[in-house]
């Protein structure tokens, strides 16, 4: 057992924990945050965009995205044919936007306290390395 992959989810679940914790103040979770992150950054997108940048299963990201519809976080409708959905912010979560990235801007800040810019910079050239083949 390699202790760089348990120390990689070890340290992915406290973020996890600690992001909760930050969002917890505008009724959002990180898996919410990660999907409205996604479509902030990439403004409009299709469902099937958001789950494979995101990495994650389409059922998924198809029941956060309801979810944060519900909610009024995102707008969607249908694509260029019935099967294809966009997905769009909200005017109130562009709205809310700037509150909740100051939110997240404490949390990074925190969570990043103890690595000098050297550090964090090697951490992110590392990362980025770190791959599983065939993926």
């Amino acid at each position: 057992m390699n202790p760089v992959i348990h120390e990689i989810f070890q340290k992915t679940r406290l973020l996890s924990k600690e992001l909760n914790h930050a969002l917890k103040e505008h009724d959002l979770f990180a898996s919410q945050w990660t999907v409205l992150y996604c479509v902030y950054q990439h403004g409009e997108m299709t469902l099937t965009d958001i789950w494979k940048y995101l990495n994650v299963e389409a059922p998924t990201i198809t029941r956060t995205v309801k979810r944060l519809e519900e909610l009024g976080w995102l707008k969607t409708y249908a694509g260029k044919d019935r099967r294809e959905k966009m997905v769009r912010l909200s005017a109130e979560a562009e709205a809310r936007l700037p509150n909740i990235k100051d939110s997240i801007e404490q949390f990074e800040k925190k969570a990043m306290d103890h690595l000098n810019a050297d550090e964090q910079s090697l951490l992110m050239e590392l990362l980025t390395k770190l791959s599983i083949e065939g993926r």
